[in-house]
């Protein structure tokens, strides 16, 4: 006879139940004495106190919360934050959907997180990074096969400031001064410490945006913010002391605001603005 000869082939309905019955009845359940359910009780309370505290000020937006809001047919927007050099937000479109030209208020920093873009000769993919100054016009945007994307300096959300740069798409004079950055060439990538790669993509001395790649297991200090700093998780997962940032999180640290230690056991990519 084989081992093999031992081992059902398969379980039904009701021999399942019977199994799992028989597992349930050997599993007693644990009772400490009530002391030291009481100290577990105080120690775990503590902890969260100490983690409400750490994180007080910083908001946190997952891919899933927040509202979307409908821009025209096959594109809709979900803000993010708003300070005072524009909007943060998500935007999808759908395959086929174009975003009409525009002139931009602000200097808008975007990046694709699924799909593409296309905006004249350019074709933009995964996290690629485009940069528009302020005061540049865009031509229209295209997805031919519909995406999603991160835009920082928008005027989305804000009625007026939308129409705005709208009028201003109309006037055909002024360049598209922008930046293109396609991570995919792996150009530009430097070691900052252990375990952790530094892209930088735009600066004015003060602010800057980079991307950050962290390799499995890499560590970054805690931090105080000197400015307000947006995070926006690419790929990977990150732990942000207690908080688990997850792909197309993003997080707001204000001004003054406390970071605990950063930690990836899986890896990360990121975007940094501050």
């Amino acid at each position: 006879m084989k081992k093999d000869d031992f081992i059902p082939n398969s379980f039904d309905d009701a021999e399942q139940d019977k199994l799992n019955r028989i597992f349930a009845e050997a599993l007693a359940p644990i009772n400490p004495p009530h002391r030291l359910q009481a100290s577990m009780r105080t120690r775990l309370m503590e902890q969260v106190s100490r983690s409400l505290s750490e994180h007080a000020g910083l908001l946190t937006v997952r891919l899933k919360d927040g509202a979307w809001q409908t821009l025209k047919k096959g594109i809709r927007f979900k803000p993010l934050w708003t300070g005072p050099q524009g909007s943060s937000v998500l935007i999808e479109l759908e395959a086929g959907a174009v975003l009409p030209p525009h002139r931009h208020h602000w200097m808008e920093e975007g990046i694709v997180l699924r799909g593409g873009l296309q905006m004249g000769d350019l074709d933009l993919g995964p996290l690629d990074y485009h940069l528009s100054m302020a005061g540049s016009r865009h031509e229209s945007i295209h997805s031919r096969q519909g995406a999603l994307a991160f835009l920082r300096g928008t005027s989305l959300g804000d009625r007026v400031g939308a129409m705005r740069e709208l009028l201003g798409g109309l006037l055909p004079f002024g360049d598209d001064a922008c930046q293109t950055v396609y991570t995919s060439k792996e150009a530009g990538w430097v070691t900052v410490a252990d375990g952790v790669e530094m892209l930088a993509l735009w600066t004015d001395g003060v602010l800057s945006s980079r991307f950050y790649r962290l390799q499995p297991g890499a560590k970054v200090p805690g931090h105080a913010h000197p400015h307000d700093e947006e995070c926006l998780m690419l790929e990977g997962e990150l732990f942000i002391g207690d908080i688990l940032l997850l792909k197309s999180d993003y997080q707001l640290a204000p001004v003054g605001s406390q970071h605990g230690e950063a930690y990836t056991d899986v890896g990360a990519t990121l975007f940094v603005r501050g």
